[in-house]
């Protein structure tokens, strides 16, 4: 278990062997930091902002995940939880947050894949801004001031800020670190961003937990979208950035967890497919930004990419094995 107990604390990173683990230590000189409440036209406040954790089967992480939120130095703030009928403990283990004022925990019928519970977790939001966090990653203390900062100075046209984000193994282990943008900095016009993410072949923006975005607009591209279901969140991103504009911050702020287990050669060509699909739509939702070439230059870096992939997924499914026989 990555975090052992509970409250505001900072993370730090502890050197273990040749990688860093992601640990917690309790805060010492950091006050939570927050903004005006929202209100609604029926005079009631709520959180500018909501973290919504869609749940399946994390029991091994979801206690990680839930307290690396808590330890935001913003609070201004709540955490909605969804599990999707989980069957390894998750529902259970997330009961140990249900008396904490900020934390509300559903329960989402079995069926309709991740959509379903991402649909229904974003739409309980009540905050003006909306990050999704899937039910085994973390975001480090200052991810939300760092964000809601950058999108405030933005302006109202930016819709969508992303961060860049460490990769760490099942047992909380850095292995790499600051991934994440293709050289995105800064305030980015929206369609040039989405011309970035094609060409690159995969998905600069990262993971949900890596972006934050205006509920409204993704509220009015119709929630997540699933059309390429390996993409569920470059397709969505492509929605915000033709209704907005982006702003990155190559700070890495969240850790997105990776198991060797995750990767085998069908998922490869499968994924590098549905790239090609992906690369399709954003063109034709971007013409006049994504041309025909942008799409034949991100399908090539998507077959790379998948291929690359695969094989760090094998040589870290060696290094785990090796690092648990040798105890």
């Amino acid at each position: 278990m990555l975090v052992s107990f509970f409250g505001h604390r900072s993370f730090s990173f502890r050197r273990s062997g040749t990688a860093d683990e992601v640990t917690t230590d309790a805060a010492q000189d950091t006050a939570p930091l927050g903004s005006t409440a929202v209100t609604d036209s029926a005079g009631q406040k709520h959180p500018r902002v909501s973290v919504v954790i869609p749940a399946y089967n994390n029991g091994e992480y979801i206690e990680a995940t839930v307290e690396s939120v808590l330890a935001q130095t913003y609070d201004d703030f709540e955490v909605v939880i969804a599990d999707h009928s989980s069957v390894d403990g998750t529902w259970e283990k997330l009961q140990r947050f249900a008396s904490d004022p900020r934390v509300r925990i559903l329960r989402t019928d079995a069926g309709g894949g991740a959509r379903r519970n991402w649909d229904r977790v974003s739409q309980a939001a009540r905050g003006e801004l909306v990050k999704v966090v899937c039910g085994d990653d973390l975001i480090y203390p200052r991810m939300l001031e760092r964000q809601v900062a950058a999108l405030d100075a933005a302006g109202p046209e930016t819709v969508i800020v992303a961060s860049a984000r460490d990769l760490i193994d099942g047992r909380g282990k850095v292995f790499l670190r600051a991934r994440g943008l293709s050289g995105l900095s800064g305030p980015v016009d929206g369609r040039t961003a989405l011309r970035t993410i094609v060409r690159s072949g995969t998905n600069p923006l990262g993971e949900p937990a890596c972006v934050l975005m205006r509920r409204a607009v993704l509220e009015d591209a119709g929630w997540w979208d699933d059309t390429f279901p390996y993409y569920i969140d470059a397709g969505t991103y492509a929605h915000l950035l033709v209704r907005g504009n982006l702003v990155a911050l190559p700070e890495p702020l969240a850790a997105f967890r990776v198991s060797a287990s995750q990767w085998s050669v069908r998922l490869a060509r499968e994924q590098a497919t549905q790239a090609a699909g992906f690369h399709d739509r954003a063109r034709s939702m971007a013409p006049e930004s994504v041309s025909a070439s942008d799409v034949r230059i991100g399908n090539l870096r998507a077959r790379i990419a998948a291929s690359k992939r695969r094989l760090a997924y094998v040589w870290l499914g060696r290094r785990m094995h090796a690092e648990t026989a040798a105890g």
